[in-house]
């Protein structure tokens, strides 16, 4: 984007001011040197130097970016600008005052006496406008500073101003304003503290590709201005969402305090600021085409995916809606949620527990769904580690029950939720994930294309960001308490995904195997790509920062030990599922392994055989029948245990 200066009135009007404030400079400064001597100085001397001076400090102060600022907005920034203006066109200035007059007459040290006559005429008008208008000093002393997590600001006036400050004030704070968007064209191209303005609100989507290939995108979009039109904030939230931003808004100006021994308010943690990245952005129009006019199911319907799942489903236009649970409340409120959003759709909110095959049968067979979506499992490491056979029960048996309920009543497609952690899993969750995986991948590689016409899809993603259960609800837990927050490992690393970018990849990985196109083979498993696992130590002073406290001085952070069923570092793919790019950018598909290729019949009979002993309570043989089911599933290494401390104090 082209700035241009002259584009501006009021940048005219300042330059023009400068440049007469130049002008005045040189004869007030030969004044200061030679006194009421003055007088007998050649007048060709005063009018070519005051001439060339003018002319010179116009042409550099008009490159020099000193009109970039705002006046109402000066301080140390826009000190900083006219200083060097002023430096430079002195430096300009002598040689070429004396080529036209040799400096005969003029005193050497009249140059220097002009600098600080100049910086005095075009500084002190700026900071006497900015206190005038502030009724305070310490806003001219502020300087800018920077933080981690990157954000776009919308609005340029007072609360940008305030915040700005703040940010300068907090040299924990976890924000880095890239730039602003205003609604006046007359401030495109301006700074306030350094920040430039580089479009208008219309103007997001160009200025965020323009900071993508600058190699800084923006996370976050956070919203300045208190008065913003209603129409212009959902525009912004569309805009943000499809850039894969989330969308924020600063507290009321009079909340912004100016005190500086007064922290800025704490804030409640910004889940979608933990991935260190832009969100994925997904094509919404194949989702749609999915849902849109279908009758669909969704087991675990109450749960953190479930409950998305729903929501996302319910706003893609399907024929009705059947909400599965074993959990009452969780059914309840979910039931609830979309009674009142689409009032219009019909729905049923039914109890099951997806270990009941013959319960499962009947609602199948009442509610007749085109898409079933099967969200609902165990997924608590160390949870389903002290209980075994209830994992195996509801992650193996309850995912067979699903997918044959789906081939007995005929439904088009099964979409089966996964983990990271069946891939070379080290606990019962993840192996009894892996066995899932392989029963659906059984059913869509039969034998024959007409064994079953329904066409089986799984996807595979990795911790959820806030979702029951997981780290980051725990963290916020403990800071809430004030501390101590507890990690398992310093080395412990995960990947990490928001519950929006999850539930997207739910659906366009159902889309894509519903066109039936750009895919190899049969029995792929879908996978987000969600860039470098995030250490959850990092994750944890993280949250500390954007609580407006600083790790291990405000809270304390211990480490615990790795807890059973636990690995220090999950995959996204097993070394022998071959990677295939897709359509969509973002979505890779891991192939079906070799080794995998088991016959759907022997399959069948022994998870049927691993029900018998998960029901009889015979955890030491299901365990060893698991075990054979999944060839990789091992135990975690004894070496990662607690650190000693000096090896947590390096970390």
């Amino acid at each position: 984007m082209v700035l241009r200066l002259f584009h501006f009135n009021r940048a005219r009007a300042v330059l023009f001011h400068d440049t007469v404030m130049a002008s005045l400079s040189f004869p007030l400064s030969l004044y200061l040197r030679v006194g009421d001597s003055i007088q007998y100085y050649h007048q060709s001397l005063l009018l070519h130097g005051t001439i060339i001076f003018a002319v010179v400090c116009s042409l550099v102060f008009s490159f020099a970016g000193m009109y970039r600022g705002i006046w109402r907005y000066a301080s140390l920034n826009d000190l900083q600008a006219i200083t060097k203006g002023v430096t430079l066109s002195l430096l300009v200035f002598l040689p070429l005052m004396f080529l036209a007059t040799r400096l005969e007459g003029l005193p050497r040290s009249t140059i220097f006496i002009n600098w600080f006559v100049l910086m005095a005429l075009l500084g002190g008008p700026r900071f006497i406008y900015r206190v005038f208008k502030d009724r305070r000093l310490e806003n001219v002393l502020a300087r800018v500073d920077y933080s981690r997590i990157p954000v776009l600001l919308v609005g340029a006036g007072d609360a940008t101003d305030q915040f700005l400050r703040a940010l300068a004030r907090d040299t924990e704070s976890p924000y880095r304003v890239l730039g602003m968007l205003s609604e006046k064209p007359s401030r495109l191209g301006r700074e306030i503290h350094g920040v430039a303005v580089m479009g208008l609100v219309d103007d997001l989507k160009d200025v965020v590709v323009q900071l993508k290939k600058s190699g800084v995108p923006p996370q976050r979009l956070i919203i300045t201005k208190d008065d913003l039109d209603g129409a212009v904030v959902d525009k912004l939230l569309d805009q943000a969402e499809a850039l894969g931003l989330t969308l924020a808004r600063l507290p009321r100006l009079s909340d912004l305090k100016s005190g500086v021994s007064e922290p800025l308010e704490t804030k409640p943690v910004a889940i979608e600021d933990l991935l260190g990245r832009p969100q994925a952005v997904l094509n919404r129009r194949a989702m749609e085409t999915l849902i849109k006019d279908k009758p669909v199911l969704i087991t675990g319907a109450g749960g953190t995916i479930g409950s998305e799942l729903t929501r996302q489903i319910c706003a893609l236009g399907p024929a009705r809606i059947t909400l599965l649970d074993n959990s009452e409340f969780q059914l309840y409120s979910i039931d609830l949620e979309i009674a009142t959003d689409h009032p219009e759709l019909p729905r049923s909110a039914v109890i099951c527990d997806v270990r009941d095959h013959k319960r499962l049968d009947e609602i199948m067979a009442t509610e007749t769904s085109a898409l079933v979506f099967h969200a609902a499992a165990l997924k608590h490491v160390p949870m389903v580690e002290a209980n075994p056979c209830e994992g195996i029960l509801t992650n193996v048996i309850g995912s067979r029950n699903v997918a044959d309920a789906c081939v007995k009543a005929k439904a088009e497609m099964m979409v089966q939720v996964s983990t990271d952690k069946a891939v070379s899993p080290t606990s019962v969750m993840g192996a009894s994930k892996r066995l899932a995986e392989s029963y659906c991948q059984s059913l869509d590689l039969g034998p024959g294309s007409g064994r079953t016409s329904t066409l089986f899809v799984t996807v595979r993603f990795g911790n959820v960001l806030g979702s029951t259960g997981s780290v980051v609800p725990l963290f916020q837990k403990q800071l809430a308490e004030g501390g101590p927050l507890t990690v398992t490992h310093p080395d412990m690393e995960r990947y990490f995904m928001t519950t929006r970018e999850a539930v997207e990849l739910v659906l366009q990985a159902s889309a894509l195997a519903d066109q039936k196109v750009s895919l190899p083979r049969k029995g792929g498993i879908f996978v987000l790509d969600m860039g470098e696992p995030v250490r959850i130590l990092d994750l944890a002073r993280q949250i500390i920062r954007l609580a407006g406290l600083k790790p291990d001085q405000d809270v304390q952070i211990e480490f615990t030990g790795v807890r059973p069923g636990e690995k220090l570092r999950e995959e996204l793919f097993h070394g022998s599922e071959p990677l295939v790019a897709t359509e969509f950018e973002g979505i890779l598909l891991a192939t079906q392994r070799t080794v995998d290729h088991v016959d759907h019949g022997v399959l069948l009979r022994a998870i049927s055989k691993l029900e018998e002993l998960a029901r009889a309570g015979k955890t030491e043989k299901a365990m060893e029948t698991l075990a054979r089911l999944v060839p990789d599933y091992r135990t975690v290494s004894e070496t990662e245990t607690l650190p000693s401390p000096a090896q947590a104090s390096q970390s």
